[in-house]
């Protein structure tokens, strides 16, 4: 019997990640640019246990199935050259399923404590292309501060991989998530997001504008420029809802609160507060500040009807094994 336990932290895509290339290793259409959230984590252990017959899983103490799982396992259980079956033991210290991207720090920490298990010591950019398997934003929670996504262009996937564009220390944004519904979202994204060439009208203008996206941002980033940042990052969030909207059925993850509170980040700019928005795919609003302004930001959408709760966080490290 072999185990170890992992932690990775959430992320919220800056330049927005949706639609899946063709293929069975989940390889993103678009790549992404994203930050690392420190408040918000997941902790895994994976147990290889000989008197196991089957792989299970536990989720927020609640049995989970392991039909998304067992595959993934398994391609852990290959590179290792074992044929053990696993336990899995996970915890989010925030809502899961709820848009808040607990798939990618789920992915993230069961990818690390998985492996690490199984005897393996994989490089950041190996450990990335198996998070990627498991969800496509799990890529970027191996990697803490900022961090892109590349899309890539090759079948196998041996080049859609995340890596580090800056450490949190190098620029401490600070994020403030209004969490307007705890409840698990009504359609998951991998659903939202499938076969979007046939559902969607306005998808091919989404892929085909992607990398003009990225390049902004890579370069407001390096310049440290907020400003900009913070009105990609508000372009890419409402272009994604708008392609949302148009799928067929319609996605509308919104609810009054996640309105009121997107306006109420408008006023406090308007008033000279530093602050944007950007919302995943689910109700949620996170407002990214520039540093010191997140405490008056996390007051002011306390405020707003609906924010059922507020969490203000630093940029977070990158997934890390502890025990």
């Amino acid at each position: 019997m072999s185990q170890a336990t992992a932690r990775a932290h959430s992320n919220i895509a800056l330049i927005k990640y949706w639609g899946k290339r063709a293929g069975p290793r989940n390889l993103p259409a678009v790549g992404s640019i994203s930050v690392t959230l420190d408040g918000l984590y997941t902790d895994t252990t994976v147990v290889f246990d000989e008197a196991l017959a089957a792989d299970t899983a536990e989720l927020d103490k609640k049995p989970v199935d392991t039909a998304r799982l067992t595959p993934f396992l398994d391609l852990v259980r290959a590179r290792a050259g074992i044929d053990t079956r696993a336990a899995i033991v996970s915890a989010n210290n925030f809502p899961t399923g709820a848009g808040l991207a607990s798939s990618a720090s789920g992915f993230a920490a069961l990818s690390l404590a998985a492996t690490r298990a199984a005897g393996l010591a994989l490089s950041p950019r190996e450990l990335s292309i198996l998070a990627r398997q498991g969800s496509g934003s799990a890529a970027r929670s191996v990697f803490g501060g900022f961090a892109e996504m590349h899309r890539g262009e090759l079948d196998d996937g041996s080049d859609a991989f995340a890596e580090s564009m800056l450490d949190p220390g190098e620029w401490p944004l600070e994020i403030v998530v209004a969490i307007t519904d705890r409840a698990t979202k009504s359609v998951n994204s991998s659903i939202g997001m499938s076969h979007l060439d046939q559902r969607s009208d306005y998808y091919s203008a989404w892929v085909a504008h992607s990398e003009t996206d990225l390049s902004a941002m890579r370069d407001a980033i390096a310049a440290r420029d907020f400003e900009t940042v913070g009105a990609l990052t508000e372009m890419s969030c409402l272009k994604l809802h708008g392609l949302m909207m148009s799928t067929r059925p319609g996605l509308i993850y919104w609810n009054p609160a996640t309105v009121a509170a997107m306006q109420a980040v408008r006023a406090l700019r308007e008033a000279g507060t530093p602050v944007y928005f950007t919302i995943d795919a689910g109700p949620q609003v996170k407002a990214l500040c520039a540093p010191g302004h997140g405490e008056a930001v996390a007051r002011a959408l306390a405020r707003v009807p609906g924010v059922l709760e507020t969490r203000r966080t630093a940029l977070g490290p990158a997934a890390s094994v502890l025990a």
